[in-house]
């Protein structure tokens, strides 16, 4: 019996987990400091990679970089030092705002 709860906790838990390959990848925090929305409006339109990511991190100042795409689920947690960019389904950026 116990095997079978330790069995079922585990499977709980393994459906938490995150499906890999999903939006296009995060690249390494290099800038330090508060997130700067000034700029970002220039990103609307461009294509999701992470390259621009890259770049997006560096024209905004942020540390980390979080992308949300169509119908996924984000927490609505105030962080100065992250950058939220959305894409379309197209893969195509529709917002960047620090937060």
């Amino acid at each position: 019996m116990r095997m079978a709860i330790v069995g079922l906790m585990m499977l709980g838990l393994s459906a938490c987990a995150g499906a890999g390959g999903e939006g296009p990848a995060t690249p390494p925090a290099t800038a330090e400091g508060p997130c700067r929305n000034d700029g970002m409006d220039g990103f609307t339109g461009q294509k999701a990679s992470a390259e621009v990511g890259a770049a997006l991190l560096k024209a905004s100042g942020a540390k980390t970089l979080r992308w949300g795409g169509p119908g996924m689920a984000m927490t609505m947690d105030f962080r100065p030092d992250r950058l939220t960019v959305s894409y379309d389904a197209a893969m195509v950026i529709t917002s960047a705002r620090c937060g």
